[in-house]
């Protein structure tokens, strides 16, 4: 290549396939090969197969058909470039693979393929088939994250931590708190997925959303209880739901998909982003089981699972938006709306299966330091522990003076570097208090050990 990104003279330039150079988070998983062009080209098949049949099946086809039409819908017979680039022409792969499929097909039985369909009918049923399949892979990596996450909130009910807001520490918690937190919020997404999975529509309704070809030909061309009964059968083949109307430029569903992908990416990510934070150096309190390397620094190991799971989380709403965008789709079949939702709905199919995929990993081989946790209760020499010695003092000299005492006694412990409850013991409202069991870190978790367990009990 020269150096202007051009190839010499005579020389073509070598497009391979994309193969997650660009793309660690989803190289490599389930996910990534139930989105991929093959993939797509499997389920804009079995789309069109799944047309003849439920024709079949309705008594508007012969047998013959259904037969012949699945045999041609074997993706091994179509060239995925050559229909990439032959559907520049009409700006879909619909019709250049109904071209080839009807050539598979005897000739006296072409009529049956495609028939009473177009080609949005087709791709929106294939995208519809391609996030079922990929979010039956996702929603597997989610429940065994959430197993995971059950038995490490349950194995450190009872580890005290410092716990942060704003940057700072705030009051004493428990890891395991934390890690209820992080599966709560894995278990609405999980729940979100599986509604939306559970509500994936196959797409039918011809050229302006009428059903106008379907049904049988002839004096009975006008029963529209025939073409309602074949939407019903092509649905029940493709085991999606049955639409209630052709949602052509009614996108509900790849609205609703869209918000399910993105809410799953940013709850993978809310763990990402504790673990990266509590990961650091001058923190240490977990590590990634296996940290990634370096290619200058031999002595890293850095928390890789989490920086791709995070990653994704900040490109997902992105993506959505886009896919929102769509919703604004004019006339009864859109000009370029459609259009727009095929790759971001590819990517954070993508991406939100590369976190699933990585949140298992990341999660099962994290390594919790309890000790230094224990640790770094006591870097404020006391002050985590201000709110519940503040209430003590409230109730003994009432909260405005109670304020002012714990302010100015804070004041004095940063200012001369004591611990607090030093500085306390010379107060009269804590007379007789034994301020050092009352003032121990690991002893003011307030309810977080029940908090847990009633997060545990949720499946």
């Amino acid at each position: 290549m020269r150096g202007n990104g051009t190839a010499p003279s005579g020389v073509q330039p070598v497009y391979g396939d994309d193969t997650g150079l660009l793309a660690p988070g989803r190289a490599g998983s389930p996910a990534e090969a139930a989105t991929g062009d093959a993939a797509f080209l499997r389920a804009l098949l079995d789309a069109e197969a799944a047309l003849t049949r439920a024709q079949v099946s309705c008594g508007l086809a012969p047998a013959e058909a259904g037969h012949a039409v699945t045999r041609a819908a074997d993706p091994a017979g179509f060239d995925l470039r050559d229909l990439a680039l032959r559907a520049r022409s009409g700006g879909n792969p619909v019709i250049p693979l109904v071209a080839g499929l009807r050539a598979r097909v005897a000739p006296e039985l072409r009529g049956h393929v495609h028939r009473g369909a177009t080609s949005q009918d087709i791709m929106d049923t294939a995208a519809m088939l391609v996030a079922s399949r990929t979010l039956a892979l996702v929603l597997a990596d989610l429940g065994r994250t959430a197993s995971l996450l059950g038995a490490l909130a349950a194995g450190h009910r009872d580890t005290p931590m410092p716990g942060r807001t704003l940057t700072q520490h705030a009051v004493p918690t428990t890891f395991g708190l934390k890690a209820a937190g992080w599966r709560a919020l894995l278990l609405d997404a999980r729940d979100r997925a599986a509604a939306v999975r559970a509500s994936l529509p196959a797409q039918l309704g011809g050229a302006a959303g009428t059903l106008a070809a379907l049904g049988p030909q002839g004096a009975d061309a006008d029963d529209p209880a025939a073409a309602l009964a074949v939407v019903s059968a092509y649905a029940a083949e493709l085991g999606l739901a049955e639409p209630t109307l052709p949602w052509h430029s009614l996108r509900t569903p790849v609205a609703d998909l869209a918000g399910a992908l993105a809410f799953t990416a940013g709850a993978l990510g809310k763990t990402a982003a504790d673990v990266l934070n509590l990961a650091r150096t001058e923190i240490g309190e977990v590590a990634e089981g296996t940290g990634g390397g370096s290619s200058a620094m031999p002595h890293k190991a850095n928390p890789v699972r989490a920086t791709l799971i995070a990653s994704a989380g900040r490109r997902a709403p992105a993506l959505a938006a886009t896919l929102y965008g769509s919703l604004a789709a004019e006339d009864e079949r859109p000009a370029g709306a459609w259009h727009a939702e095929w790759e971001p709905l590819r990517d954070l199919l993508r991406l939100v299966g590369g976190s699933a995929r990585d949140a298992v990993e990341l999660v099962g081989g994290l390594r919790v330091f309890a000790d230094v946790m224990r640790e770094h209760l006591g870097l404020t020499d006391g002050l985590i522990v201000s709110e519940r010695l503040a209430s003590l003092a409230a109730d003994r000299i009432g909260r405005a003076e109670a304020g002012e005492l714990m302010a100015r006694a804070t004041t004095t412990a940063r200012e001369r570097r004591l611990p607090l409850t030093e500085v306390l013991a010379e107060e009269t409202a804590f007379s007789g208090i034994d301020l050092a069991a009352l003032g121990d870190p690991t002893r003011c978790t307030g309810s977080a050990g029940p908090l847990t367990d009633r997060a545990l009990e949720r499946r």
